[in-house]
């Protein structure tokens, strides 16, 4: 694989972005949305979810009393943080895939900013904004800390990250993210980190359990409608930057528990026969009464799903951390 080009900026003087030299996103999106649109079933990837209001949808659901897995993961790190940082040995640099808002990822700076006079943290993300906006929050909290941010996908940060120099790193991937891969894509992404990985690096893995689907059906369809509000935004974001003519009130959210796959579904549904154009392609698309757009699944794991994924990729669970009802696992993973 070509490395991949990285333009640096420096926004601070502890904090500079590594930005990917790239196709326009606008394209990449319209491109993405024709192609899933024109498909059977329909389908757009989740990762569009995560435009401005998306993401300020995604920070009302976490702090919702149905979604536990924000908070249950949360109060797990409180609770181990500092067993994981001591099994790190070391000086520790963190690397973290997805950062967003890095809410969890402070528990752990919590207890580095005590035991070290300088802390690295590589922050993975595809939005200059969420980095720069979040980082510089933390800049003003731990004098200490030192960013550099990757923007870009995590393919092209996991292969920017090989090989490189340095002390012991802690690769977080928290929130249950890799749920929303299908198998396979899990296992070639932990491929990819594992690939990145020296010996004495680890990886911090968060992962929602199965559980009462009950528990997990209230989790994703809130009586206060904010998860709808989420999964209908894709539309609306189509209307933004696609100039799509959706009509909101036309579609309705839909989420259900695929027992057999262990997974939650997500989908938009059409309430009836409609016609939707879309300027950006010069096209219009046709949904039929009760079609659905699939937006999203989310896997849910025991420990034997994980193993099986992990004996794939070089890659051993050392220490699993679970809440006390057991509905949530957070795992220290190492090199084989």
């Amino acid at each position: 694989m070509t490395r991949p080009n990285l333009v640096r900026r420096k926004y601070h003087e502890r904090l500079v972005l590594d930005i990917m030299e790239k196709s326009d996103a606008r394209e990449d999106f319209r491109a993405d949305v024709e192609l899933g649109l024109s498909s059977s079933p329909k389908s757009i990837p989740p990762k569009y979810f995560y435009d401005e209001q998306g993401s300020r949808l995604f920070e009302q659901i976490t702090r919702l009393e149905a979604y536990y897995p924000t908070r249950t993961e949360a109060s797990i790190l409180s609770d181990h943080g500092l067993e994981v940082i001591d099994a790190m040995g070391e000086a520790v640099t963190i690397v973290e895939l997805g950062s967003g808002s890095s809410t969890k990822t402070r528990l752990l700076l919590d207890i580095l900013a005590h035991r070290q006079q300088r802390v690295d943290y590589i922050p993975i993300d595809i939005s200059p904004t969420v980095v720069t906006r979040f980082g510089e929050q933390l800049l003003a909290d731990y004098p200490m800390l030192h960013i550099r941010g990757l923007i870009c996908d995590y393919h092209q940060a996991l292969d920017a990250l090989k090989e490189e120099p340095g002390q012991r790193r802690l690769f977080l991937f928290l929130g249950s993210s890799l749920g929303n891969y299908h198998p396979h894509q899990a296992t070639e992404l932990l491929q990819e980190v594992r690939a990145a990985m020296a010996d004495h690096d680890r990886l911090l893995l968060g992962l929602d359990l199965k559980k009462d689907p009950e528990v997990l059906h209230l989790a994703y369809n809130d009586p206060e409608g904010v998860t709808a509000a989420f999964n209908l935004n894709l539309l609306e974001r189509i209307n933004r930057e696609l100039e799509g003519r959706f009509e909101l009130e036309r579609f309705a959210h839909k989420a259900l528990y695929n027992l057999e796959e262990g997974r939650i579904e997500m989908y938009l549904e059409s309430m009836m026969h409609q016609l939707i154009p879309i300027k950006a392609m010069e096209r219009s698309f046709t949904f039929r009464q009760g079609e659905t757009i699939h937006t999203e699944n989310s896997y849910k794991f025991d420990r034997q799903r994980l193993e099986n994924i992990l004996g794939q990729c070089d890659l051993k669970i050392e220490r699993q951390f679970l809440d006390h009802r057991q509905w949530f696992s957070v795992n220290l993973i190492a090199p084989l």
